[in-house]
């Protein structure tokens, strides 16, 4: 088996459920209005992304991907999908979730036309110590953490170019230092 085809297999076992579970969406969801500042976003945002699971792992080359809901006034308006290859030193595999906010109908419409792929400058807040959160096409990277995931102190919780991301770290290591970016595909229902 090749080191690609490792990789991907990595990402699935990170990402298959462990056990028998509630709606994955729901549990997603609450943990991220219960989460520091980032119910006061629920409130004002436009619409956001959900991935209650993105499952991410690599060997030199790696990947991650997961599929998410996309929701506009509280109302599930479409499935989304996110897919990222990655090229650096880098090993080990680790599960997240993923959250990203419209602040209005501009920043919901450029996700939802089509292909999208976050920018040099867009960041993540890791809302749990651990997690690693930079969604780039440029390298590098930058997130802030706090000791907790029910006391999360988040820096820079200003939107950016309309959109806000957050991820919350569900469980894995991973060490990396890559060039990558997340790319989504949109589906309305």
């Amino acid at each position: 088996m090749n080191t690609v085809a490792r990789v991907f297999l990595l990402i699935a076992l990170i990402s298959a459920p462990l056990g028998a579970k509630a709606d994955k969406y729901s549990e997603a969801l609450m943990a991220f209005k219960s989460t520091g500042e980032t119910g006061a976003y629920f409130s004002s945002a436009y619409g956001y992304a959900l991935f209650p699971t993105i499952g991410k792992a690599g060997i030199g080359i790696g990947g991650a991907g997961g599929k998410g809901k996309v929701y506009a006034g509280g109302k599930h308006v479409g499935n989304t999908k996110m897919a990222q290859v990655t090229y650096g030193l880098q090993l080990g595999g680790q599960a997240f979730s993923e959250i990203i906010f419209f602040q209005d109908k501009r920043a919901f419409d450029n996700f939802t036309a089509g292909n999208f792929e976050f920018s040099a400058e867009a960041s993540a807040v890791a809302i749990t110590a651990g997690a690693s959160a930079q969604s780039n096409t440029g390298g590098g990277s930058s997130a802030s953490a706090s000791a907790g995931q029910s006391d999360a102190s988040l820096a820079g919780s200003g939107y950016h170019k309309g959109m806000k991301i957050f991820t919350i770290a569900k469980g894995g290591l991973m060490y990396e230092a890559v060039l990558g970016g997340q790319k989504f595909s949109y589906e309305a229902l």
